[in-house]
């Protein structure tokens, strides 16, 4: 059941991780945010049982350095997205990134430092007493997780207030994230503070995420924490991708009606093709169309099967007069359900035979 758990979310992570590395490398933002998803989802598939049986092959115990280094990345990267959300991020940029590394490195130290450490799943609990290096490991891992995520909550919290919509219901996501994941530590300081105290401590291994107390803050808190920031952290980009999907339809939409009116009007393409995202594609492409659809004489009284019929008679060459501009700005939501109806329209009348020609914007 644990397995299934950990491993469950830990491709979740990854899937979700992947897919913001994607984006960030078309569009140039959010980095941060698939390094931490990606982290977080390394952590959970290292912590697996079964992975921690094959990782102890290689080396007793890789299996939860691994997973901890991963998680203190993760919190890194989750940190610094809230920052960036908030409008924070260069503030104590560089003191993160220090303490970062300070406690990797020094949880590598101590780690590989530790004699005797266990094969399978690496659990230390009897070994606090006799081995001060891996009290030294957990005390660093645990003060730099808390910290991080206590930053994470102050920085959610203070700019919930300010938000709304999708933004909002993600920050509040994170700081019941954050909830979780400070009964997760609060709960490994006092094991560790027990096994210290107790001559001969058992190990903590549990049958289930949620079979007892320890377990529950253990193994399933930290569960539910990353499941919450994983969907904390994506809500707020549904509305992007809702609004990315329309405007690539309204480009597909476009096209015919375009590619017709640049062959007509040559003049009207732009120089500059309207950069990386589909929304300045967009704005280019609606900006040539209106441009063509002036010079066409469309007015914007003129109903979109008329407009559609106009543009469609036009002759394939210019002609030696050409028609009054009538220019009239509109909002940019009329503008393009104003110019969908006309392609809409376009396409009807018979435009969508006319064939394309080489174009800046596709």
């Amino acid at each position: 059941m644990i397995d299934i758990l950990f491993v469950g979310v830990g491709l979740f992570a990854l899937a979700v991780g992947v897919w913001r590395a994607v984006r960030a490398r078309r569009t140039g933002a959010g980095a941060g945010l698939a390094v931490s998803l990606v982290a977080l989802g390394a952590a959970f598939c290292f912590l697996s049982n079964r992975a921690q049986l094959f990782e102890s092959e290689i080396y007793p115990s890789l299996g939860r350095l691994l997973s901890n280094l991963a998680t203190m990345v993760a919190a890194y990267g989750i940190g610094l997205t809230v920052a960036e959300i908030s409008g924070t991020r260069d503030r104590g940029r560089r003191t993160r990134l220090g303490a970062l590394g300070v406690a990797l490195i020094l949880l590598t130290v101590m780690f590989f430092s530790t004699p005797g450490l266990p094969r399978g799943v690496g659990v230390f609990d009897e070994l606090y007493r006799t081995h001060p290096t891996l009290v030294v490991y957990v005390f660093v891992y645990t003060v730099y997780l808390g910290f991080a995520v206590l930053d994470i909550g102050v920085v959610a919290a203070v700019t919930v207030r300010a938000s709304g919509g999708a933004l909002r219901a993600g920050l509040a996501l994170l700081l019941l994230a954050s909830a979780f994941a400070v009964a997760y530590l609060a709960g490994k300081i006092v094991a560790t503070i027990r096994a210290l105290q107790d001559d001969h401590p058992a190990k903590a291994l549990c049958r289930g995420p949620f079979s007892t107390l320890p377990c529950t803050l253990d193994v399933g808190f930290p569960a539910i924490s990353v499941l919450l920031i994983v969907v904390g952290l994506t809500i707020p980009s549904v509305p992007g991708l809702v609004a990315g999907r329309r405007d690539a339809k309204t480009l597909r939409l476009l096209r015919p009606l375009r590619t017709h009116l640049t062959r007509r009007f040559p003049e009207i393409i732009r120089i500059d093709p309207g950069g990386p995202s589909r929304r300045e594609r967009l704005l280019t492409a609606m900006s040539e169309t209106n441009d063509g659809l002036i010079l066409a004489g469309v007015t914007p009284e003129l109903a979109p099967p008329a407009a559609a019929r106009l543009v469609r008679d036009l002759p394939d060459e210019p002609g030696e007069e050409e028609p009054p501009p009538v220019a009239q700005a509109e909002p940019f939501a009329a503008d393009v359900a104003r110019l969908r109806a006309i392609a809409r329209a376009y396409r009807k009348v018979g435009g969508e035979t006319v064939g394309e020609v080489a174009s800046p914007v596709r």
